[in-house]
């Protein structure tokens, strides 16, 4: 399999109606137009690639890569090993103790985001 149909076999959930997200997604779309960026934002189709309630996506960055779903540092990682810019973050947040560290920190911060966006994502379903 060539290296474009890898990458376009690696799907992100995001969520789009973060802010802090988006900012953070746009900046690597801008570096990686090949991986398909998804928005679970609204999105049903999401939950049923992933398996996931809206709120377990929304709540965290998820990804599939073949045919693994991955959450949290995880995803990032899978999305860090695929930017030349990054790999050096991958390599580093990959030794074992930075990893835990990283997952306990990016589980806060996304537990923090997640009740800071509930309600905008709240507010957004009962407009459709």
């Amino acid at each position: 399999m060539n290296k474009i149909n890898t990458e376009l076999d690696t799907k992100v959930y995001f969520n789009n109606s973060c802010s802090i997200c988006r900012f953070e997604i746009n900046h690597y779309k801008k570096l990686n137009n090949e991986i398909n960026w998804i928005d679970v934002t609204q999105n049903s189709e999401a939950e049923k690639e992933t398996s996931k309630k809206a709120n377990q996506l929304i709540r965290r960055l998820h990804a599939r890569h073949n045919g693994e779903l991955l959450e949290g540092i995880d995803a990032f990682l899978l999305v860090w090993s695929k930017l030349p810019r990054y790999k050096w973050l991958y390599r580093f947040v990959k030794l074992p103790l930075i990893y835990n560290l990283s997952h306990i920190l990016y589980e806060l911060l996304a537990f923090f985001l997640y009740l800071k966006n509930r309600n905008q994502i709240k507010d957004e379903r009962s407009k459709n």
